[in-house]
């Protein structure tokens, strides 16, 4: 919530909406990607909820210059993904508040409100480690500044618990080259990165820097018959839903919220609109939250029986099963494998089998338009009622509620 915007018991700083003045802001924000159009709809949020206001916006990536109509469409404010020096030019000729959204300057006068990188890391490492996983690693773009942040972040937090984190160095490009390019390069280095990936031990969690460079990851694993995810477990960031549903196995990623990113945004700018002065420290959102799909349905264990087990629910979890059933499939007594599960996991078989429902329904929640029947009826339950009681125990809010969340796109 932004404080003082979203209390109906304090005024608008400029007024009556009737009678304010319609704001023209142009957003220099790419729509090429996921990212860039999460904080397009955030910033619309907010302008429905705050307006009028009117938008100058073109069909742009990142490292594109401001369009030449710029300075002639008279802009009041601007909202920008500054990432080169001729960018910075470009908005300050314009001599009118502007709010960065890309966090790469630190810039007098022009506040930026960013991704909290620390926690995306806290989010992508925290998953991985409840994988029971005993290696990790990172593979990113060496050079990019997001990328570079992200890898001392993720190895430095690993390295606190005891773990070592192996850190992809891809061969040297040029200084400054733009995310787009490296990306390009990166295709044609193939060969480098799948030596890397044969080198590590196994199993092990992967965390890459986006969801472009996880799909260069899954691809190379595929061509090299490396197990995801058995023997490498992989997580991106920014959910571009459509590149992590086209991936084998499709992907899990940190969703960083970006429509709150961009929502905040609009909220700063309309403060410095109103007169107040530009906060001098960055704003950091949270990301909302990590989207589990294939690319980490693992469990590392060492004991064959309770790997055994694990596989049986992962493959059957979505059928009514019970815990009689996975003991049929492994061959032991009840209370031998509560034991190998207590002492590989610490839970037990029924514990691990109510998880592995859970996170299906929240998927289903998430990416579908499914009824809470069918929702449990493609989850193994017998009763809707059996469902809601779960999900609520473990999630503290009720299937409905958290579907309705989620849809929101972090935009409170």
């Amino acid at each position: 919530m932004i404080e003082g915007y979203d209390n109906p018991r304090e005024p608008h700083p400029h007024g009556n909406r009737s009678t304010m003045k319609r704001r023209r802001v142009a957003l220099l924000i790419e729509s090429s990607r996921a990212y860039g159009r999460d904080l397009l709809r955030g910033i619309a949020a907010y302008a429905r909820a705050h307006g009028p206001w009117s938008f100058f916006h073109q069909e742009r990536a990142v490292r594109d210059p401001a369009p030449v109509r710029l300075s002639d469409w008279r802009a009041d404010a601007v909202i920008a993904r500054i990432e080169t020096s001729s960018h910075i030019k470009q908005v300050r000729r314009l001599g009118v508040p502007v709010v960065d959204v890309f966090g790469l300057h630190r810039l007098a006068g022009i506040p930026s409100v960013e991704l909290d990188q620390r926690k995306v890391v806290r989010l992508a490492a925290e998953h991985l480690r409840e994988r029971n996983l005993p290696n990790f690693a990172y593979c990113g773009f060496p050079g990019v500044f997001f990328s570079d942040a992200r890898a001392r972040l993720f190895a430095n937090l690993l390295a606190k618990e005891g773990h070592e984190v192996h850190v992809y160095q891809a061969p040297p490009h040029r200084a400054g080259t733009h995310l787009s390019v490296v990306e390009m390069q990166s295709l044609q280095q193939a060969g480098h990165l799948a030596s890397w990936l044969k080198s590590l031990p196994k199993p092990i969690g992967l965390m890459a820097c986006n969801d472009m460079r996880a799909l260069q990851v899954l691809e190379v694993c595929g061509e090299l018959g490396i197990a995801v995810p058995e023997e490498v477990a992989v997580i991106g960031v920014d959910n571009d839903t459509v590149q992590c549903e086209l991936c084998d196995p499709p992907l899990s990623s940190v969703d960083p919220g970006a429509q709150r990113v961009g929502y905040e945004a609009a909220a700063l700018l309309d403060r410095m609109l109103a007169g107040r002065p530009p906060r001098k420290n960055p704003l950091l959102i949270e990301p909302a939250a990590v989207v589990t799909r294939q690319s980490t349905a693992v469990l590392a264990v060492t004991d064959p029986c309770v790997e055994s087990a694990l596989r049986f629910i992962r493959e059957h979890s979505h059928k009514p099963i019970d815990t009689a059933d996975v003991l049929r499939c492994v061959g032991v007594s009840r209370s031998t494998l509560e034991r190998r599960f207590i002492g590989a996991l610490g839970r037990s078989p029924s514990a691990e089998l109510a998880r592995a429902r859970l996170e299906r329904v929240k998927e289903l929640l998430q990416h579908t338009d499914l009824s809470l029947r069918a929702v449990a009826d493609r989850t193994g339950f017998d009763h809707v009622e059996s469902m809601c009681r779960l999900f609520k125990r473990h999630m503290d809010q009720t299937p409905g509620a958290y579907r309705r969340q989620t849809a929101a796109g972090g935009v409170r």
